[in-house]
């Protein structure tokens, strides 16, 4: 099991980008790593329920929703 660091600077201004991280995360702790995600900047902004459930990637799942899966599978955000 390897131990990953994701980093996200983008927020809702540019929820693709937004996202990318997050994509990242959630398949390293589906895969049963160790995942820790440090938001920094904009992205600090998506720790609001309101802000991240209104913040939709194209093509991928809802800010919100990734943020959730992470977190419930264990993995750790720190901002």
């Amino acid at each position: 099991m390897a131990r990953l660091m994701l980093v996200g600077t983008a927020g809702s201004d540019d929820p693709t980008r937004a996202a990318l991280p997050l994509l990242n995360a959630r398949a390293a702790v589906n895969a049963g790593h160790d995942t820790e995600v440090f938001l920094v900047g904009e992205a600090v902004y998506l720790m609001k329920t309101a802000v991240a459930d209104a913040t939709n990637p194209v093509g991928w799942p809802n800010v919100g929703e990734l943020i959730r899966d992470v977190v419930g599978k264990g993995g750790t955000f720190y901002i």
